[in-house]
This record gives C-alpha cells, structure tokens and sequence, in this order.
C-alpha cells in the first residue's frame, strides 16, 4: 500500500504538498480514472479544473485540510457533464467520511457534542446530524434480521410520562434486537404480530411475569418458556428475608449477618463460617428455614443437565415445593404457590446455562445512554441509539 494511503486513508490519492502545522493544509489528486455516473462510460473529456477543500480525520491533535484537485468531464457516450467523484469523499460535503466517522466515535464514546464542537469547530447541529445519520445506517443495516433462536425478555424503567419498556435480546449473539414501549399484552401485541418468523423462536427466557408468560404462549407457538435463574433465587431469598425478619427482627436487620445468609456456604471464608454457624446455633428456629433455603437453591442452581439428570431432581424439586405450600408461616406458602405455578419454566432451566443476565447488563447500558443524552423525550431516538449501540 502507498504511505498517501496508509496515512490519508484514501485509495487512489497522491500527496502533491503538505502545508502548516495546526491545522495542515494537504494537496492532493487522484489517479484513478473518471467514468460517467449516468451511464458508467469511461470516453471522457476534461472540460475544466476546480479544487475542494473539505475537512479530513486529524492526524494526533492536529486539524486537517485536503484540497483535492477535481475535473469536469464530458462523457462522449451520452454527452452528458459531470464532476469527478472521489473515494472517501461524497459529493456536495465539506468533509470526509473518515472525519465524519472519528466525530461519530467521539461522540459516541461519551463526548459532548458542545465539547466536541470547540474541539473541532463545527457547529452542534451539524454533530447531531451526522449522529443520526450513523444511528440510521446502522439501524438499516439490522433491519431484515430474523428473530432469533433463543429470546430474552425483560422490562426496565423509560421515563415517568412513558412509563416501562420492553427489551427483546438475542441471548446467542448477545445483542439487542429491539426496544418496544409499554409491557402488557395489549402494549406488545401489535408490535409482535408484524413480526416474520415467530415460528423461528424456540427458546424464551423470562422472570417471573405472568403478563410476560402469556404474550410468548399466544404470539410464539414453537417456544418454551424458561425462567431466569437469577430472578427465581432472588425470589426466594427475598422470602427467606421476609421470614427471618419475623423470627428474629435484630439478626436480619445486622448488615454482617446479613452478608453471610445471602452468600453461598463454599463462598465464606473458615471465620465467616464459624461466625454463622455460632448464629444458627443460637437461634435453630433460624438454622432450619436457612438449611431450607440452601438445600432449595442448590436445586435451583443446576443447569445443563441431561433429560435424565433432570428426572432424577424433579421429586426433590416437587417436595420442597410442597413443604413451602404446607408451610404455617405466610412468606413460605406465597414462595410455593408461586414457584409451583412455574415448576414446568423452573424446571426447564436445569437444561440451559444462558440467563437474562445479558439483558441486565445491557439495561446498565442503556441506562449509561440516557444520561449521556440527560434523558429522552422522544421514545423513537431512544430507541434508535439502543439498537445501534447495543448490538
């Protein structure tokens, strides 16, 4: 490759001069032939000579100016009149699509554009623009994707006036595939039903949401539901706090004891463990619903397991179900009649290692989004920048 090349990132373009400090000022010219944009010919006659002068990507800290020799040709095939088009640079523009692209990554990688604007001196607007427009092409390029095999869905806070929106990841390529307002069925379903490929869906990943349960048993014929893992024993500590706050309302309110219950046993260092278990021995009533809890969240845990490792836990899992619904003590009889309306999801998690884990974190994302932007007013240019930066 020419060093003109490598160092302008223009193909076909040859260095005549270079001028300045800050900003450089870099003649060029190209030397790849001219051909006819009406009818692709390439018998063409130079009728006159001008010169562009169009902003170009800094080389460090420095500005950059190309003045590009240009001509103006009549094609003898169709006799029509052209200007010469140049790689890299897109008529009608006062810059080059690499400083274009390096103001978009500026700006997408957190810069404001007021910041921006006294840096490079340019006008906010015209940063806004060609923001956009990089979120449009991006947007295009998505716009014919299928649904994808295994679907994650969750809900995360938009705005006060726009209330909840719904998030649709593909949990196999880990990448958003679209943001949708509302979360109910009535919300979603228009929305799903434009959707080709339903039928392409075969697995869901969801939490605990019986409005999100309906949507994909009406909208998504082929799929199963699974449960999120992390929501289902996040359900059942936060149970398991309820009740320990009602036998013993000191030890759940001390935040080191706090720490311990909530941590897995072969996660606690030796004195950690002694200090928990002098608690338990201390208070049985709380040792036996904390063995409870363990025992029930080690079921939880396991995941890609066989169909017959799965047959082999289920009478474990159906029993501990079970003792929560006899239970006397009302936080452990919803914890059951909750988890036994979603045995079937639960037990089909065993079977897969991904969560909406992915979701979570690209709801950090979007939420890292929206206060770059100080909010959204608008749900559409929302949704517009998630999808073009969560992918």
């Amino acid at each position: 490759m020419p060093w003109e090349e490598s160092v302008l990132s223009l193909p076909g373009m040859h260095v005549e001069k270079v001028e300045g400090y800050n900003p450089v000022h870099v003649w060029v010219r190209s030397e790849e032939g001219a051909s006819c944009p009406r009818c692709g010919g390439r018998e063409v006659r130079s009728k006159d000579r001008y010169e562009r002068v169009v902003r170009h990507e800094s080389w460090g800290q420095r500005k950059v100016w190309l003045h590009v020799e240009g001509h103006k040709y009549r094609c003898r095939a169709c006799g029509g009149y052209f200007r010469q088009r140049f790689r890299g640079i897109l008529p009608g523009r006062r810059a080059s699509e690499a400083f274009r692209r390096e103001v978009v990554a500026d700006h997408a990688d957190g810069i404001s554009q007021s910041r921006l604007a006294q840096r490079t001196g340019i006008g906010t607007a015209t940063i806004e623009r060609w923001y956009q427009e990089f979120l449009g092409r991006k947007v295009s390029e998505m716009k014919n994707n299928p649904l994808p095999r295994v679907l994650g869905i969750d809900e995360h806070f938009f705005s006060r006036r726009y209330g909840y929106a719904t998030t649709l990841v593909d949990l196999e390529k880990h990448r958003v595939y679209d943001v949708v307002r509302g979360r109910s069925f009535w919300s979603l379903s228009r929305y799903l039903r434009r959707l080709p490929g339903r039928e392409r869906v075969q697995v869901v990943c969801l939490d605990l949401s019986p409005s999100y349960r309906s949507i994909v048993e009406r909208l998504f014929p082929q799929a199963k539901i699974v449960a999120d893992r992390f929501h289902v024993i996040r359900l059942v500590g936060h149970h398991f706090h309820r009740l320990w706050r009602d036998l013993d309302p000191a030890g759940s309110a001390h935040r080191g004891l706090r720490s311990l219950v909530r941590r897995r046993p072969d996660r606690l260092d030796p004195d950690q463990v002694q200090r928990l278990e002098a608690y338990l021995r201390a208070h049985p009533e709380v040792a036996a619903v904390y063995h409870f809890k363990e025992h029930l969240n080690g079921l939880l845990r396991m995941k890609t397991l066989r169909a017959r490792e799965c047959a082999v836990h289920i009478p474990a899992l159906l029993d501990a179900i079970d003792q929560l619904k006899a239970s006397a003590f009302e936080a452990m009889h919803t914890l059951g009649t909750t988890l036994d309306a979603w045995k079937e999801e639960i037990v089909r998690m065993w079977r897969f290692s991904r969560t909406n884990g992915i979701t979570e974190g690209f709801h950090t994302k979007m939420e890292m989004i929206s206060r770059r932007a100080y909010g959204f007013r608008n749900f559409e240019n929302y949704r517009l920048r998630v999808r073009a930066l969560c992918c």
